[in-house]
């Protein structure tokens, strides 16, 4: 008798691979034939986590690791709240869920706005972990494209309300953008309070990189403004503002009760978050600016060191960033992701070359981003001077391959 084939979900199938993470395996082997690489793929900083949430892990004097409340332990949450209140965001500590990571605190929102096949507009390029979620949860996106020679700014609200259908339930903003560094404008804010009003919309907002921006800029929130509160979901994380990705905390806020309801029933599936980790980060997140803005001045030079580089290079257009620590880069290439991979494999200088994110994996639309790349400013400036470099030098070289 013939076997028949097991097959597995659809959704398991269609979930879509981690093109920041793609090739992080063979990054590992070309690590050990001895080639150094600088590594400017990803969102992980080479700054140091603070001491004091290091001591606190490592200094644990406790005799158990015990489950904590779904929601995160009290402490965590008044501590979110008085992060929030630094930036005359007002939430209670009763508004706020603590997540495992931002990436929990996005999927949570996902799940609470949505049923299986509906829908949430997001602004493309985006931060591709909306679409791994958005699979798991069976949503879909629905793409607007912003483009470079905008600064990657919204588009009319004509085209943005053209996108909405009757499945549509909700609108996602990155606010600076992950991958862009885009810092949106009041009235870009307003206008997208203003559609979600007028079509009953939700609005997720993930501000996980608000006290990095830059010449100028000024962040506004959803929360900012009192009309959307209702209807605002925001999401934060520690992972960038404290350099803590390993620390796996992050955050879902929101004033509208049903949301909260329901995220904290989500949290309740997963028990709890790690006990030592939550206890570990109260101090610093309470206090968090005295510390980040440091940090923010060190990544304005880095990001000055970046498009003074990347200006040099012959026929590379990008769009120079406003907030975050990431910008994209549009290259003298048919395919950002075949050069990508020759970077690893083909090319070094005295046994360095460089990796970066090709950017086709942050479009929902087929077709673009297919030569660009996101480079990420998380290595100091010298080393960031150094990576631009050897992209400089890997384009020569491939042209004339």
């Amino acid at each position: 008798m013939s076997k028949k084939l097991l097959r597995i979900s659809l959704r398991a199938s269609n979930m879509p691979s981690s093109p920041i993470r793609k090739f992080v395996p063979l990054l590992e082997k070309v690590k050990k034939r001895g080639i150094k690489v600088y590594e400017i793929h990803i969102g992980q900083t080479d700054l140091k986590t603070p001491e004091e949430i290091l001591k606190r892990i490592t200094g644990f004097k406790g005799k158990r690791l015990i489950y904590t409340a779904s929601p995160g332990i009290d402490d965590l949450r008044s501590a979110w709240r008085d992060y929030f209140r630094a930036f005359n965001i007002s939430f209670q500590t009763s508004d706020i869920v603590a997540t495992i990571g931002g990436s929990e605190a996005i999927l949570f929102s996902f799940l609470s706005v949505c049923d299986p096949g509906e829908e949430i507009i997001v602004f493309e390029p985006f931060y591709t972990t909306y679409n791994g979620y958005a699979a798991m949860a069976a949503v879909k996106l629905r793409p607007v494209t912003c483009f470079p020679k905008k600064d990657f700014h919204l588009p009319p609200r004509k085209e943005i309300e053209g996108k909405i259908t009757k499945k549509t339930k909700a609108v996602l903003l990155c606010n600076p953008n992950n991958p862009t560094g885009t810092v949106y404008t009041r009235s870009e804010i307003e206008m997208l309070i203003d559609i979600a009003e007028r079509r009953n919309l939700f609005i997720i907002s993930d501000e996980t990189y608000r006290e990095f921006v830059y010449d100028g800029e000024k962040h506004y929130s959803v929360m900012n403004f009192v009309r959307a509160h209702e209807r605002a979901v925001l999401l934060s994380s520690i992972s960038k503002n404290l350099n803590a990705c390993g620390a796996r905390i992050g955050c879902l806020a929101s004033k509208n009760q049903y949301i909260i309801k329901a995220a904290v029933k989500f949290s309740q599936s997963r028990l709890s978050l790690p006990m030592v980790e939550q206890e570990a980060v109260i101090p610093v997140l309470k206090k968090s600016r005295k510390y980040t803005h440091k940090i923010a001045l060190e990544y304005q030079k880095r990001k000055d060191a970046v498009c003074e580089e990347l200006g040099k290079i012959e026929s590379v257009k990008f769009s120079k960033p406003r907030g975050a620590f990431y910008l994209i880069a549009d290259l003298p290439v048919k395919n950002a992701e075949a050069f990508t991979e020759w970077m690893l494999t083909k090319f070094s200088v005295n046994k360095e070359t460089v990796m970066v994110s090709p950017a086709e994996g942050f479009y929902a639309t087929r077709g673009l981003g297919k030569r660009a790349i996101r480079i990420a400013f998380v290595l100091s400036a010298q080393k960031m001077r150094t990576a631009v470099k050897l992209l400089g030098q890997a384009l020569e070289k491939y042209k004339m391959k």
